[in-house]
């Protein structure tokens, strides 16, 4: 199994779930300290791990990846391309090489993972290839126009190279997360001065790495994590008027709040150099009562204008 991002939040999740489940593990990220972290994680587990420091926005570094696992262990069975990265502020605002290496990490490295592994899965018959996307692969929202961009990218890769695998024996699998309890949201770039709180509520890690593991051997192509936000979908279908109402109350409100928040790029353009936590720390008592609010908040907003035109 290989999982990239493997050093912090689902990723290290994933390598978890693996690890307990006895795989032979190739765990890639861009620090080989945070890595050498989670490999001796995986071992306690019982798990045979190894690290291969990898950035994904580079070809050739994800080709070497591929490469190496088939050379420690003779074959590659799963594929988890999971490394992404985040970033807040409108879209006027976001520097240029900010946008650019998110959309290079979060999709150029999912097809440069693709390139990579599937020569080797044709050659064996066999292999699943599992994406780790997003809620904004369907909906998208203010201030983040670089994440929303290539995970909508991502949905669109997916689906075509979906199709051109029938018959071949390797399976894609997508997975659609919404909030979940990460660090991706510390480690965000933010150029917006105000203070990032994650959209409510957020879901375990932990649930993602499981949707993971047994996406392989289920037939559904697409499995989303946190079902509550998955109403966000069925109200930009109803009424995309609505949905702009009330994401725009979310971002206003609840994702981005107060002042004085530090301008940053957080870990896009560089590894912190050590491994992340699995959890964020957003999912407290009083997190959940501030979502319970914003959710009845942001309801009232969307249905004003509604009862208005009645």
């Amino acid at each position: 199994m290989v999982i990239t991002g493997a050093s912090s939040g689902i990723g290290r999740a994933t390598a978890r779930e693996y690890a307990r489940a006895g795989a032979r593990l190739v765990l890639a990220a861009r620090s080989r300290s945070a890595l050498d972290t989670v490999v001796e994680e995986c071992r306690g587990l019982g798990a045979q791990a190894v690290a291969v420091p990898t950035d994904v926005s580079r070809e050739a570094e994800t080709r070497a990846l591929a490469a190496s696992a088939v050379g420690e262990f003779g074959r590659i069975d799963v594929w988890v391309g999971n490394a992404g990265v985040f970033s807040y502020g409108g879209f006027e605002d976001t520097p240029s090489r900010v946008f650019r290496q998110v959309v290079e990490t979060n999709l150029m490295g999912q097809v440069h993972g693709a390139r990579a592994v599937l020569p080797y899965f044709r050659r064996q018959g066999s292999g699943a290839l599992v994406l780790v996307g997003s809620l904004y692969s369907r909906v998208g929202s203010a201030e983040i126009s670089p994440y929303v961009t290539s995970k909508f990218g991502l949905l669109g890769f997916a689906e075509t190279l979906r199709q051109e695998l029938r018959g071949s024996g390797i399976r894609l699998r997508l997975i659609l997360p919404a909030t979940i309890d990460t660090p991706i949201y510390q480690h965000a770039a933010n150029v917006t001065l105000r203070h990032v709180h994650p959209l409510p509520p957020a879901s375990s890690p932990r649930r993602v790495a499981r949707a993971i593991l047994r996406a392989p051997d289920r037939r559904r192509f697409a499995t989303f994590v946190g079902q509550f936000q998955r109403s966000a979908i069925l109200l930009h279908r109803a009424s995309p008027r609505a949905y702009d109402a009330v994401s725009s109350f979310l971002v206003r409100r609840v994702e981005l709040r107060g002042s004085g928040a530090e301008v940053t790029v957080g870990t896009v353009l560089e590894s912190s150099g050590e491994a992340g936590p699995v959890t964020g720390g957003w999912r407290s008592g009083r997190r959940r009562a501030v979502a319970a609010t914003a959710l009845a908040a942001a309801l009232a907003v969307a249905a004003a204008p509604l009862a208005r035109r009645r």
